[in-house]
């Protein structure tokens, strides 16, 4: 069946003091999806860098997320930390509510949560680590949505707990014939036209093609193009063009019409 709204979301504000994160193009970026997923200072993003972040998101009036990732700035949150449940969501909960305050100063609320990287690996795989996660984020802010992949770990505990859970498509990653992603360390630079029909087959037939091949059913409430990947700023623009020219309208989900 095919959408008529879809939600667009991206990662934002992935830099760190000088240091620039994939295309630098985040001003440019912004104003194409409906949601941002704002780094919050443990894999990347430091004060300034979530401020403007959530200026650049109020100004283009797409909704925010807090994007939590492991303590691993070097690593930039891609290598698996040691650690316990326990800390773990302490870590998550200091960095949601560093992203809260800037937040309120904008007198913006936050629309969801989305772990990062190898976190959101992790999460997908855990389900005493989701629980756990989403139990904290439900006492912070009852009406906070999580970003996950479909029938994950973090999808399930979500659905038990009754915490809203967002389920993503990921436009410039590849999908194994399971459904689930294609996990790489390093992105090469991909096909505008490529990624805008892949996400139109989605969205309008619910239908995605494998690394094996194949075609399979994908089901899924937003599209996500990760800023870092390499031309990040051409992918978004080519499958927000294509997503319009389709009558296929872009908004956050907690902007979408009732059910």
């Amino acid at each position: 069946m095919q959408k008529h709204e879809i939600d667009l979301n991206s990662d934002m504000g992935e830099s760190f003091g000088p240091w620039q994160i994939g295309d630098g193009a985040d001003q440019h970026i912004m104003p194409l999806i409906s949601s941002a997923n704002i780094a919050t200072g443990f894999h990347a993003g430091d004060p300034a860098t979530m401020a403007s972040s959530v200026g650049l998101a109020k100004a283009s009036g797409v909704a925010v997320g807090a994007h939590p990732g492991y303590r691993d700035l070097v690593g930039f949150g891609r290598r698996t930390i040691q650690a316990s449940v326990q800390e773990l969501v302490q870590d998550t909960v200091y960095q949601i509510g560093a992203l809260q305050a800037f937040l309120q100063l904008e007198g913006m609320s936050m629309q969801h949560v989305k772990p990062h990287g190898a976190l959101y690996m992790a999460m997908a795989s855990d389900e005493a680590l989701s629980l756990a996660f989403l139990q904290a984020v439900q006492r912070l802010s009852p009406q906070l949505a999580v970003y996950c992949m479909a029938g994950s770990a973090t999808h399930l505990a979500a659905n038990q707990l009754g915490v809203r859970a967002i389920r993503e498509f990921f436009a410039d990653r590849d999908y194994a014939a399971s459904g689930s992603i294609v996990f790489t360390r390093k992105m090469g630079r991909l096909s505008p036209e490529a990624v805008a029909d892949k996400v139109l087959l989605a969205c309008r037939d619910g239908l995605v093609d494998t690394v094996d091949g194949q075609r399979i059913p994908i089901e899924f409430d937003s599209v996500c193009i990760h800023s870092d990947t390499p031309g990040a700023l051409e992918l978004t623009r080519a499958t927000s063009s294509r997503l319009q020219e389709a009558g296929i309208t872009i908004r956050a989900p907690h902007r979408h019409h009732a059910a």
